[in-house]
């Protein structure tokens, strides 16, 4: 859920934040949802469900099937994802840089922001034969067990980084999860050292990455890039032989984006 809950079940952020946790729990679904389906989750009682689902309904933040009952994400919030995109993302901008290097490189290229402590990839360039993956422009994923997510904690604020901490859930994807704090902590101190870092097979079984913060001149963390493939096709090393293009890709990125105003990461 969205935001912090208080301890007797009302939501820190009020009406707002409980709205914005129903449309969190619509999304969550990937498909159209029944009410009953939201019921079984939701922290609120019926009443209260239905009054918020009824008033993002009539906002256009959510759209309502009356033949099959069920809720999906609405045309207005696509409307303010495009804007978002355009205004807040590096997407745009990093666009023709990470096609470059994919097509360089050969291999997939993820480009990410952080967001609450958690990574959004907000671009993707699939190389000539791309692999199936979690990692979707729009998906969100950890950020300790990720190669763009550990490259953007590793440059945060010590303030930032504590933040970002508390959000993660440290749960074991694979046996190579780095799945403490403390051994997290160990792993950022040598990707701040060299610049850049890896997934190995850290999130799924067989994907590895090479992957670079995306800096301001001030070194706050705009984003990340990696550079992506399995370990059926290459190797760490043959990756790690691409972290100079990826630094420079991600330096090229930061150069353009550094009179853009972007929200502040972490």
């Amino acid at each position: 859920m969205a935001g912090d809950k208080q301890a007797d079940g009302g939501h820190a952020d009020g009406t707002v934040g409980k709205a914005l946790d129903v449309l969190d729990m619509v999304a969550s679904h990937g498909q159209p949802v029944r009410f009953s389906d939201l019921l079984d989750t939701a922290p609120y009682p019926k009443a209260t469900l239905y009054r918020f689902l009824q008033t993002l309904t009539n906002q256009g933040m959510l759209a309502y099937d009356s033949d099959r009952g069920t809720y999906t994400m609405g045309m207005r919030l696509v409307r303010l994802a495009h804007a978002a995109w355009a205004q807040s993302s590096l997407a745009p901008i990093a666009r023709p840089y990470i096609t470059d290097l994919a097509r360089q490189t050969g291999e997939t290229v993820h480009l990410a922001q952080m967001d609450q402590g958690q990574v959004l990839y907000v671009d993707k360039c699939n190389a000539a034969k791309p692999v199936e993956m979690f990692s979707q422009a729009g998906k969100v994923g950890p950020a300790y067990c990720t190669g763009v997510g550990k490259a953007m904690l590793a440059f945060m604020s010590d303030s930032a980084m504590e933040a970002a901490f508390a959000r993660q859930s440290f749960h074991r994807f694979t046996e190579q999860t780095l799945d403490t704090p403390d051994r997290l902590r160990a792993e950022l101190v040598a990707i701040r050292a060299r610049g850049y870092g890896f997934d190995r097979e850290e999130h799924e079984p067989g994907i590895i990455c090479c992957a670079a913060p995306i800096l301001t001149r001030t070194g706050r963390v705009l984003g990340a890039l990696s550079v992506t493939s399995t370990t059926a096709r290459t190797s760490l090393e043959a990756l790690e032989a691409e972290a100079g293009q990826v630094m420079a890709c991600a330096a090229r990125i930061a150069a353009e984006a550094e009179n853009w105003r972007f929200p502040e990461q972490g």
